[in-house]
């Protein structure tokens, strides 16, 4: 279990090293206060995992300093229960001049393992790093991704009971990121308790049980992992050039957020006989109609989809300004915007439909209107093509049989 009850740290910010000096000299104050965590709570329990999501500089980082003991808070209290380990800054922990294997001992009695208990898992953590041959050169040659390799495998064999992850999956490739993320799922169903700041806001939909959204060092929502991702997109939609303010409310409603300078006054799924129904058949052609106000004139709309997956995992967006479909509303006027699918190739399950109305490419530069799962929907699998997965491949079959004069017949199925 991880547990913390109002952890504050505040971080004085000094302007060069001889301000220090003369702070101490004349007793007059030279430097600035920074605000890096302000009574933040929250518990995980044995067996679940907390996402951490929020934009640069809102105290994420700070947090897990202090649950790992790198730092200490001002105020406010912590508990671990049991051996704590993680993945802070990239090659925390480490010598670049000692070699892979070297490191591994190293780090392991930094995290409280003996060195009879390296010298017992020595062998799996090698394995598990598939580094080869490069676990006994030194560590100065290699790439940031065979140093997470490293860092990840000594951290989980140490065998902790809270785990504690700061973004460093993100600098693996994709194989050995599922194979991690394999690890930590494995972790938590065996009852450890993990802390996952990421902005990989699908890692956390997948990995976590709950979230915590912090903003300039405060929590603005706890909860449901959609339901926090879904006011972090509204944070973002409202943070512009000329207002960089913190959100501590969320300002969502049924009718979704946006500044309304444009409006989407409703929506419809058609399937392949334009009936507007919440079933579709896996491979059938779909069409998605938003219809479109606007009271004042509107130069550069952009007007958007995503289809999400039962777990919240975003599976397909786009919108007009990818298509290159420039739109523009008088003052008074509508418009419809006709998404047409020819091929609707989800795979069969439940789905969620997003909406949202904004300018330029994305919302976060000026957003119209955007409402968070507007419609849910179910996809049926295909009489003709069964298959599982999100998405529905249809690929031909190429057969190709010897006979024993080792001449070729090609079968296409």
């Amino acid at each position: 279990m991880i547990k913390t009850e109002s952890l504050t740290k505040t971080f004085r910010l000094y302007n060069s090293p001889a301000d220090i000096l003369k702070e101490l000299l004349f007793g007059k104050k030279y430097h600035t206060e920074f605000h890096a965590l302000k009574n933040v709570s929250f518990e995980v329990p044995d067996g679940q995992a907390l996402g951490i999501i929020g934009q640069n500089g809102a105290g994420k980082s700070t947090l897990l300093k202090i649950l790992n003991g790198v730092i200490l808070p001002d105020s406010g209290t912590h508990i671990c229960d049991g051996k704590t380990t993680g993945l802070l800054e990239l090659g925390t922990g480490f010598n670049p001049e000692m070699t892979g294997l070297q490191n591994i001992y190293m780090n392991g009695l930094l995290l409280g393992m003996s060195r009879e208990e390296i010298d017992q898992k020595k062998a799996q953590m090698i394995a598990f790093t598939e580094l080869g041959d490069f676990i006994t050169k030194p560590l100065k040659t290699y790439s940031s991704g065979m140093v997470m390799r490293l860092a990840f495998s000594v951290a989980i064999h140490a065998e902790p009971k809270c785990f504690l992850v700061d973004e460093a999956l993100s600098v693996g490739d994709a194989y050995f990121q599922q194979k991690c993320s394999r690890k930590i799922k494995k972790f938590r169903d065996e009852g450890g308790s993990i802390i996952f700041v990421s902005h990989d806001l699908n890692a956390v939909k997948i990995l976590c049980n709950q979230a915590v959204l912090l903003d300039h060092g405060e929590v603005v929502d706890q909860g449901d992992p959609e339901q926090v991702i879904n006011l972090y997109n509204y944070m973002l939609a409202k943070k512009t050039e000329k207002m960089d303010t913190p959100v501590c409310q969320a300002g969502t409603s049924a009718e979704g957020y946006g500044n309304f300078q444009a409006k989407i006054v409703s929506l419809r799924m058609l399937n392949d006989l334009g009936d507007d129904v919440d079933y579709f058949v896996s491979g059938k052609p779909t069409v998605i109609e938003i219809d479109l106000i606007s009271d004042i004139e509107l130069e550069d709309i952009t007007v958007g989809i995503l289809i999400r997956d039962r777990f919240g995992q975003d599976v397909f967006g786009t919108n007009t300004f990818q298509l290159k479909v420039p739109i523009k509303l008088q003052s008074g006027s509508d418009c419809t915007v006709r998404y047409r699918i020819d091929e609707f190739n989800l795979g069969a399950g439940k789905y969620t439909l997003t909406v949202a109305a904004h300018s330029q490419a994305v919302h976060i530069d000026d957003c119209y209107h955007w409402i968070d799962n507007v419609k849910s929907f179910e996809v049926l699998s295909a009489t003709d093509f069964l298959s599982i997965g999100l998405v529905r491949l249809k690929p031909e079959v190429e057969l190709i049989c010897r006979g024993a004069g080792n001449s070729e017949e090609v079968i296409l199925r």
